[in-house]
């Protein structure tokens, strides 16, 4: 894209098209972008605007397309009503980073299936064991997102790893 445009810059979906532009000069115009995307060019740039929030259907479409697996997570852990409440946000960090934090989170679970069996041998969590069980519960939540993070790396850099064959 040769010219960025100013009012939608910082928009996620607006910076995806213009980063699968470089790749793929269909993306250059929102007009062709649209019409591969099979959603109305003047949706599609309301959506880039930020004056209105897309369909699901349309995300998965514009992940697919521009290559960008992350803007799905972005959809659902920051707009859609229901993960905003169930999904963490992940990043598809270098990947010498994410397994150190997926090293550094598997090095944590013999200890913490110990605590496990600790609190619940019994059949039951009591008052006593709640704080430790909820302290076992937020390190599997960041476990759970190294892990995505690690596949979600993996997925947008699928393509590279087989050219290297």
């Amino acid at each position: 894209m040769s010219k960025k445009a100013t009012k939608a810059l910082h928009n996620k979906y607006y910076i995806a098209r213009y980063n699968a532009s470089k790749h793929n000069e269909n993306f250059v115009s929102r007009e062709k972008a649209a019409e591969i995307l099979c959603i109305d060019r003047t949706r599609l740039a309301r959506i880039e605007l930020g004056t209105v929030i897309p369909y699901p259907e349309e995300v998965l479409a514009m992940s697919e397309a521009y290559g960008i697996p992350e803007l799905c997570n972005l959809y659902c852990s920051g707009e859609c009503p229901v993960g905003k409440k169930t999904i963490r946000p992940v990043k598809a960090d270098s990947l010498d980073r994410l397994i150190l934090q997926f090293l550094g989170s598997s090095q944590k679970m013999s200890d913490l299936t110990s605590k496990l069996i600790d609190i619940t041998e019994d059949g039951s969590v009591d008052a006593e064991e709640l704080e430790k069980f909820d302290t076992v519960l937020m390190e599997l939540e960041k476990m759970s997102v190294n892990i995505q993070s690690l596949m979600l790396w993996a997925k947008k850099n699928k393509d590279r790893m087989n050219d290297k064959k």
